[in-house]
């Protein structure tokens, strides 16, 4: 059973005779670090955004947590749309200021 880099396996008593010796000599090496050099831009680039703790993606200047008081009726009709829409309530409330300083002119 071959697949793209796999190796052929052996039946464990083969394993066990010639395999053992191969396969462990890797682990014998001293440091393997001692075979990097210094990092390009491009895997410093990488690395610095490996290890960014995920969040939000972020959109235009990035987002503004905000508390906001809606009527309940008010609200669970536009929750209704939202969902009719396939839009999140935040996607919605967005849309809605988006039109509105649009229509004063202030985008």
């Amino acid at each position: 059973m071959t697949k793209r880099g796999l190796r052929k396996r052996r039946r464990p008593i083969e394993a066990k005779a010639t395999g053992v010796a191969e396969d462990t000599a890797r682990y014998e090496r001293e440091m393997a670090i001692d075979e990097f050099g210094p990092m390009t831009a491009a895997a410093r680039a990488r690395w610095a955004r490996a290890k960014r703790k995920p969040g939000r993606p972020r959109r235009g200047k990035g987002a503004k947590v905000i508390s906001v008081s809606v009527e309940r009726d008010l609200l669970s009709r536009s929750d209704a749309l939202a969902k009719d829409l396939g839009l999140s309530r935040a996607g919605l409330i967005e849309r809605g200021l988006q039109a509105v300083l649009a229509a004063k002119g202030r985008n």
